[in-house]
């Protein structure tokens, strides 16, 4: 099991500590319940160093990355990010990742930490034009910063006019007086705020002026219990729950990251996928009856009959009712229709409704 630069500070702060994607991260400190309002309310610090980073360098970056990925990176400028998909050559998502445009010839791709190995590998194979490539992701720390409160907890650690920063920009400057830190408009909670990128060796430095200089916003640690139940109320994928090696983009409701005006990974047959039409398509649902929806339960009609599987569930705490995300037979996926959901056997009521389940205030 691997742990990031602040395993130790997490433990130390009384984490409830628990395996995820090969790493020895922080689940909560305080409860989920109350880690999820502190980051809907004020602000919050995810420890993320687990996710991947590789730099892309050379006179055709840009050409592999738009062989991979879905989306039209050649439409970043200097300090754009871009969300997109790796396709892979059989209609599934190899990973979802975030594209970032250092400069013309340098980029850096943000994977998940299940699928670094594997992405590495997939982006390397289809590299027949002299990209280099290096992965950082061992050397590279990742904090989520998340709230409202965000930028007025961290303004005084850097001279960047953090509420100026429009959200998928990123700029390098000077953080707590750390050289070459790389702050990003980015999240993966809805609650706006800002995500951090520093070698491993300022971790611990970084993480103590954080909560210094975010005391008076009432900022706190929070782990990847709240992660989840954040970004299921703002309806965003989960690889490995929501969207894998078998979910087409379409089918995913990512046809906005999957740019036809250029060649990709697959992207003939994604083409035709949608010109036929897709037979299933992932929708959120909330819960009419009492009923917890969880991960592969059994989606039905009124008569029993499978019409689908959740890929994702939760109670949400910011709205008090539990929502989920699956995928249903398209015949089924208008907002309004009812579903049921197979709980111990029983047909629980929900119906569809548009994500995001939450809206800001």
């Amino acid at each position: 099991m691997k742990n990031t630069a602040l395993t130790e500070v997490h433990i130390k702060a009384g984490a409830k500590m628990v395996p995820f994607a090969g790493y020895n991260m922080p689940v909560q400190y305080a409860g989920i319940n109350a880690e999820h309002e502190t980051v809907r309310k004020a602000v919050g610090v995810f420890d993320v160093s687990h996710m991947g980073e590789f730099i892309l360098k050379g006179d055709h970056a840009l050409d592999l990355i738009q062989k991979v990925t879905s989306n039209d990176a050649s439409k970043l400028y200097d300090g754009k990010v871009q969300y997109s998909c790796l396709p892979n050559e059989d209609g599934g998502i190899v990973d979802d990742l975030l594209v970032y445009r250092i400069d013309e010839k340098t980029y850096m791709l943000v994977v998940n930490a299940s699928n670094i190995e594997k992405d590495w590998d997939w982006i390397s194979k289809y590299n027949t034009f002299g990209v280099d490539m290096k992965n950082i992701s061992d050397r590279t720390s990742l904090l989520a910063i998340q709230g409202p409160k965000a930028a007025e907890a961290l303004q005084s650690l850097t001279d960047i006019d953090l509420v100026s920063m429009e959200y998928y920009t990123f700029k390098k400057g000077k953080f707590a007086d750390v050289d070459n830190v790389l702050i990003s408009a980015t999240g993966y909670t809805g609650a706006g705020g800002f995500e951090i990128y520093f070698e491993n060796q300022h971790a611990g430095h970084i993480w103590d002026a954080i909560f210094k200089a975010g005391e008076p916003a009432g900022i706190k640690p929070i782990g990847l219990g709240a992660r989840d139940t954040l970004r299921l109320e703002m309806g965003f994928c989960l690889y490995g729950n929501d969207i894998d090696d078998a979910t087409s983009p379409l089918e995913a409701g990512l046809g906005w990251v999957t740019k036809f005006n250029k060649e990709f990974t697959n992207s003939e047959a994604l083409q035709q996928q949608k010109q036929e039409g897709i037979n299933r398509k992932l929708v959120g649902f909330e819960m009419i009856d009492r009923g917890i929806p969880r991960h592969d339960y059994a989606i039905v009609d009124a008569d029993g009959n499978n019409i689908g599987k959740v890929t994702s569930g939760t109670q949400s705490p910011s709205l008090q009712k539990a929502i989920g995300m699956g995928y249903v037979d398209t015949s089924y996926a208008k907002e309004g229709s009812e579903i049921f959901i197979s709980i111990r056997d029983n047909k629980v009521k929900a119906k569809i409704v548009k994500p995001p389940f939450y809206k800001a205030p």
